[in-house]
Order: C-alpha cells, then structure tokens, then sequence
C-alpha cells in the first residue's frame, strides 16, 4: 500500500464517508489501495475471488460505483469500453501505453481555475490522459 494508506483504518475511513464497511467493501478498498496499476473490475474479482469466493463481479461494480460517488475511488476512463479503478484521488494526469496497456500516474499541473468558458458550470472533475508508448515499449522498437 502506498505511504498513507497503509497505516489507515479502512473501515473507520469508509464510514467516516458514509459507507458501511462490510468484509467486501473492505478487501476490494485494501485491494485498490495495494495495487496501483488502475486495475480494471475483472482483475479485481479474479484476484480476490479466492478469498471471497461468494463475490460477483456484480458486486465488485457497484461496490467500485459507490466509492466512485463518495470520492473514495476515482473511476479512469482513458478508453471508451473499460473503466479502471485507483484509490489516489488527488489531482494527477495519466499516460496509457498503446501495446502493452499500462497506465501511468504523471504529475501534472491541473488548472484549478475554471476556464471562462465553462462560466456557470458545475465541474466535478478534471482529467488529463496522454497516450502512446511507454519508455519499454518505445525501446523495444530501437
């Protein structure tokens, strides 16, 4: 888990945010929070399967759905057909690579300003994506 979430009492944190800390709940948070690499709902339910053996990947969405809309989880749509899941919602950008699909957090500078455009406008969120080659997969080409 990264720095500050290792130490964190996740069923405290989810109820503090309102939502009932069932065992479910619980695993898929600490599963979010140890495995960065934005996993998507199939690789979550393959992965803690084992451990939860009645978990549906139904479940596992409308968990994700959940922490979504509390602004526990940040949903990832840098591609139309498939969402990925990160604990980190902090403002931050990120890069996808086109062949071996990795998704990379950046540090980038979000405008926190509103533009003038979007005058009278509830935002909800900003996100910058960037895609193409990863540095690996750039370097296999050469």
């Amino acid at each position: 888990m990264s720095s500050g979430l290792s130490s964190m009492n996740i069923p405290a944190y989810l109820l503090e945010k309102g939502i009932k800390p069932s065992v479910t709940r619980v695993k898929i948070f600490e599963y979010l929070a140890a495995h960065t690499l934005h996993p998507t709902v199939e690789e979550i339910y393959k992965e803690l399967l084992e451990e939860l053996p009645t978990l549906s990947k139904t479940t596992v969405y409308n968990t994700l759905k959940l922490f979504s809309e509390v602004g526990v989880v940040r949903t990832i749509m840098i591609d139309d057909n498939e969402a990925r899941f990160e604990v980190a919602v902090d403002s931050h950008g990120h890069f996808k690579c086109d062949r071996c699909g990795r998704i990379y957090d950046l540090d980038v500078i979000v405008q926190l300003e509103q533009p003038k455009e979007l005058e009278g406008c509830i935002v909800r969120e900003q996100n910058i994506y960037f895609k193409g080659l990863c540095k690996d997969c750039s370097d296999r080409d050469k």
